[in-house]
């Protein structure tokens, strides 16, 4: 232990003829205590040099010229203010246009929701914006989901096992740049407990803030009065093809959408929405979501005039009942 306390102190003493004594103190810069001058003051509306280029150009050219702040302000605005058409006529009517950028739609009920959300998702993708399925009631198929026209590629499907995770993810995919947002909760309310409203507050807030498009499918209401708008979707009804006692072919779903709660229009108003069996119309073993109409009962081509159309275009059947519900023989 000697031998090294004497290393020791060698080693100290080194250090010392290396650093200034105490005594001699550092002479203290006058300039290093002065503070800093203060930053130019911002004033608000526009600066000086763009309103006298602007007073130096014609009417017709002044008025076009926009500052970076100005387009900024300009896209993001025009962003929350654009919408997100469902390719759902009825739907779309019924919302003013389609799902509002920056807020919450709800579908509640039990009709056929998951077509709505199917439809959405295609219309989102189709165009090239990044779509997020919260599906925490299991029911995507990505085949099916494909051959309705999803672009699988740009679409995160996430599958939590409760409600908070539900409302959690939809939280930070939102925040994370998903144009679209969409959250089934299935047929049955997801194990757990119920989530607070401040929850969906923030989930609120989130879509607001970063423009994206939120989109709630439950069997029953949940977000209250945090959302936009409000579909109540009724119960859905088959439709059949033939009469009499020739045997019958499914020709699609029916169902009924009312506007509950809309902070823009004027509620109360409901559409009907006839989702088209393929197999049923065209003939081929193939079936998918098929297209939509405001009023099924219109008369329009038969089925052998509507092949290679768009399934998406309206169409109706003159052999279909008004109300018949009855089962295929």
């Amino acid at each position: 232990m000697a031998v090294h306390a004497r290393t020791l102190d060698s080693q100290f003493q080194l250090l010392q003829t290396s650093i200034p004594t105490p005594a001699s103190t550092p002479r203290v810069v006058e300039s290093a205590l002065r503070p800093l001058p203060d930053p130019p003051p911002v004033l608000p509306g526009e600066h000086d040099a763009i309103r006298n280029l602007r007073a130096s150009l014609e009417a017709s050219i002044a008025s076009k010229l926009t500052s970076g702040s100005e387009l900024v302000r300009a896209l993001a605005r025009q962003r929350r203010e654009e919408i997100l058409p469902t390719t759902i006529e009825p739907l779309d009517a019924l919302l003013g246009g389609g799902l509002a950028r920056g807020k919450m739609t709800e579908i509640a009920g039990r009709g056929t929701r998951f077509s709505i959300v199917i439809a959405a998702l295609a219309a989102a993708t189709s165009i090239g914006e990044a779509a997020a399925l919260i599906d925490a009631g299991d029911c995507f198929d990505p085949q099916l989901a494909e051959a309705a026209g999803v672009d699988l590629r740009r679409l995160l499907w996430a599958r939590p096992r409760t409600m908070k995770q539900m409302v959690t993810a939809a939280e930070m995919l939102g925040a994370t740049g998903f144009q679209l947002v969409i959250i089934d909760s299935g047929t049955h309310r997801p194990p757990g407990r119920r989530v607070p409203d401040a929850a969906w507050v923030r989930l609120a807030r989130v879509a607001e803030s970063h423009g994206a498009t939120i989109l709630v499918s439950a069997p029953y209401a949940l977000t209250g009065t945090t959302s936009e708008a409000m579909i109540l979707a009724y119960a859905a009804h088959a439709r059949w093809l033939g009469r009499g006692n020739a045997p019958r072919v499914l020709a699609g779903i029916e169902t009924r959408l009312k506007l509950e709660k809309h902070r823009r229009l004027r509620p109360g108003q409901s559409v009907s929405v006839f989702f088209r069996c393929e197999e049923a119309i065209r003939g081929s073993r193939k079936s998918g979501v098929g297209s939509r109409i405001q009023n099924p009962n219109t008369s329009s081509p038969s089925a052998s005039q509507i092949q290679g159309r768009d399934p998406f275009k309206a169409f109706s059947d003159t052999r279909l009942p008004k109300t018949d519900t009855r089962k295929a023989s």
